[in-house]
């Protein structure tokens, strides 16, 4: 049920999920939180594509960010990106991030990424990651994207639209690689570990798969028009 009975009230076996109608909808009221809520849960509640929180931002980063060196890579403040998360969880879609309340481009990509490594269940989630990280050591070129291809098509909708939309503006922030000094592979080293969690968190598993997310990451900014 990817995290819904935990805000609907819902609680049931795995194998009686399936028994459960599509279309259950989480009760916005008791969703006290944007920050670490389930992706899931909260599109389903605002009756969204995307989490509004992913939207805003990369809206206001397209808006006046995208030739900022070092945009994703460089931090902001992190007190001030603090202050950001604590405004979408009181303000929601109503929360300020206007270049008037928060000049530096740095915060808002910063509350993007807390945003995204915050989530309960990562963007790609627990159950495909050794999926993708398979698929990542595959030496065939054309076999290891139709690999990742095939996992992307697994992850549940609000997943795949988000990452959908977040590889779309990393995409368009390559462009833009003379100014802001940001490639594919330089997001993959940023975005690898914050959209992809191992299970099991353990330092010699997150070493051994850090080569691996970078290229995952990498390769979906690549061929983000192929891939999706």
């Amino acid at each position: 049920m990817w995290g819904i009975w935990l805000y609907c009230g819902l609680n049931v076996h795995k194998q009686c999920s399936k028994l459960v109608p599509s279309d259950c909808q989480p009760d916005l009221r008791r969703i006290k939180k944007v920050f670490s809520c389930d992706l899931t849960t909260l599109v389903k509640a605002h009756n969204t594509t995307r989490p509004m929180v992913v939207d805003m931002c990369i809206r206001e980063i397209e808006l006046r960010g995208l030739k900022s060196e070092g945009l994703y890579r460089v931090s902001g403040f992190s007190e001030h990106i603090e202050d950001v998360r604590l405004a979408f969880d009181r303000d929601g879609e109503k929360a300020d991030i206007s270049a008037s309340a928060y000049a530096d481009i740095n915060i808002i990509t910063g509350a993007l990424k807390l945003y995204l490594r915050d989530l309960p269940i990562p963007v790609i989630t627990f159950d495909l990651y050794s999926k993708f990280i398979q698929a990542a050591k595959i030496p065939n070129a054309e076999s290891r994207l139709e690999a990742i291809h095939e996992a992307l098509l697994q992850l549940p909708p609000a997943h795949y639209e988000t990452l959908r939309y977040l590889m779309a503006h990393l995409k368009r922030v390559t462009t833009f690689e003379r100014d802001n000094l940001m490639n594919a592979e330089n997001l993959g080293i940023v975005f690898g570990p914050t959209l992809m969690q191992p299970p099991e968190q353990s330092a010699l598993t997150t070493l051994n798969d850090m080569r691996q997310q970078k290229l995952v990451v990498q390769l979906m900014v690549e061929h983000e028009d192929v891939l999706f």
